[in-house]
């Protein structure tokens, strides 16, 4: 760990080194170019449509719940202090962690899944290439450009924040159509990991949504306390809990727990991240990404914790009954917006016409796919409403 937390690595992404943005323009005389990126991405529409867009439960089932939103920005704190523990820039971890979710579908990964059906045949549809879509071509705020002309190391982190997306046994030509697209155009080094603040952007989010999603589900009351005790690190730590406060109310218990989880992961993040720093001994931000592995990263006990974790969550939450039935109906919504409006590309708003190639066309396709990716579960389900309900006067 850098001993004076502050301080910047020697293998720190530097923003004074930035490979730039593909538009070049003046630097800002107040920001850094990470802390540019930020903003853009605070400020884009895709990331305001965030807060009513799922993580688990429908934007109607309660205002409690967490949202994409809620979750992107618990993420960024998470990143911000391993980020600051490690040395390493803040402003491009946090940067990272706000966009990271931008390219989602309504209705989480149940409306990615419908979506990625209905474009069988068009290319699919993938939520980290639909990310990278919206910041480097569907934001349209610029006058000089489409997208948020975000620099080289956000657009790197973006695309490659779980790894090389080009390995041995996967070649450019089998990627997304959209990365593939603006690879032709700037070249992202999608052989190579990408520099350590999006590598802890990506353990950042694992460290949300597990202990997230054990808060959201227990105050859905789809799995109780007594539920958790037979897991790893989690029974450990609500039992703590429960010997240190005894009578203490649930929800009360149910945050202290959390917020000690979280605490249990930054630590073993850090002490295995810390140990491989010390094997690579890496001297600059090139030499991470020349590694050949990750150097953030759990230990591998934790990695069985929250391989126990998720088997968990898998089982009594995310196919729990309640859930798929709110699931089901989110997919059956997805594919009949898709179905109509490619059959009908006119149904769509005249701007969202632009760029159709007529009715069931391949460019209409992508289109009505954009279209519905950007939109958030509420308006999913009024247009759902407007265009199927005959008795609605809005249609």
């Amino acid at each position: 760990m850098v001993s004076n937390p502050g301080t910047t690595a020697p293998f720190a992404t530097l923003a004074v080194e930035t490979r730039g943005r593909l538009y070049p323009e003046p630097e800002s005389a107040t920001r850094t170019p990470f802390q540019r990126d930020r903003d853009r991405i605070i400020h884009s529409g895709a990331f305001r449509r965030l807060k009513y867009k799922t993580q688990v439960f429908v934007y109607h089932e309660g205002d409690n719940y967490r949202t994409r939103l809620s979750h992107s920005l618990e993420v960024s704190q998470i990143a911000r202090s391993i980020a600051r523990l490690l040395g390493l820039d803040e402003d491009l971890a946090e940067t990272l962690a706000l966009a990271h979710d931008l390219g989602h579908t309504p209705f989480g990964h149940a409306g990615e899944e419908a979506l990625d059906g209905c474009m069988t045949g068009f290319g699919g549809f993938d939520h980290n290439a639909q990310t990278l879509r919206i910041v480097t071509k569907l934001e349209h705020r610029y006058a000089d450009f489409d997208g948020l002309n975000l620099t080289w190391e956000t657009l790197e982190g973006l695309v490659k924040h779980n790894g090389p997306v080009v390995t041995p046994g996967r070649g450019v030509d089998e990627l997304p159509r959209a990365i593939v697209e603006y690879a032709e155009q700037q070249d992202l080094e999608l052989h190579s990991y990408a520099g350590l603040e999006a590598q802890v952007a990506a353990l950042s989010d694992d460290i949300a949504y597990n202990n997230h999603d054990i808060d959201d589900g227990l105050r859905a009351r789809l799995f109780t306390i007594d539920d958790l005790m037979a897991l790893p690190l989690v029974g450990d730590v609500f039992r703590e809990v429960l010997d240190a406060y005894p009578g203490l109310e649930e929800t009360r218990i149910i945050h202290e727990a959390v917020r000690r989880m979280i605490g249990v992961m930054i630590a073993d993040v850090m002490q295995e991240t810390q140990a491989r720093l010390d094997r690579v001994k890496p001297r600059s931000a090139a030499d991470v990404r020349g590694h050949d592995r990750p150097i953030v990263a759990f230990s591998p006990e934790m990695n069985e914790h929250n391989a126990a974790l998720k088997a968990f969550l898998f089982e009594r939450m995310y196919r729990h009954y309640r859930v798929n039935r709110s699931m089901s109906k989110a997919k059956r919504i997805v594919r009949d917006l898709f179905g109509l409006l490619h059959a009908e590309p006119n149904q769509l708003p005249p701007e969202w016409q632009v760029g159709c190639d007529g009715d069931g066309g391949v460019k209409t396709a992508r289109r009505v796919c954009d279209f519905i990716a950007g939109m958030t579960d509420r308006f999913a389900i009024e247009e759902h409403k407007r265009l199927f309900d005959l008795h609605d006067p809005r249609g």
